[in-house]
């Protein structure tokens, strides 16, 4: 059973940073598709960014140009560098593992297998 742990969420004012993490523990593959979701109260949950099966990325145009991912394969840490922080970029932030996602399909939740249990983002102007 693949467990997904996100840490490093916080409060911020607008313009600033902040990089949240995800430890994955469990059984993943190369393979496996990585990716961060948010969800602002009343709103849907939306993809932020992922690291598709093919090692590639994908970013909401939202975010595209102020956050980063990367990954420390040894550690199964996802991280999302997130700069130029804008109110809109308020919500809770999960992390979630797929068995296969590709650069069409990494924004959508029924792709994903796994969830965490998120951690806050709140940004303030």
């Amino acid at each position: 059973q693949v467990q997904l742990v996100e840490s490093g969420g916080g409060s911020v004012q607008a313009g600033g940073s902040l990089r949240v993490s995800c430890a994955a523990s469990g059984y993943t593959s190369s393979s496996d598709c990585m990716g961060w979701f948010r969800q602002a109260p009343g709103k849907e949950r939306e993809g932020v960014a992922a690291i598709t099966s093919h090692r590639s990325t994908g970013y909401a145009d939202s975010v595209k140009g102020r956050f980063t991912l990367s990954q420390d394969n040894a550690k199964k840490i996802l991280y999302l560098q997130m700069n130029s922080l804008k109110p809109d970029d308020t919500g809770m932030y999960y992390c979630a593992a797929a068995v296969y996602c590709d650069s069409g399909s990494w924004s959508l939740l029924h792709v994903y297998n796994y969830w965490g249990q998120g951690t806050q983002v709140t940004v303030s102007s």
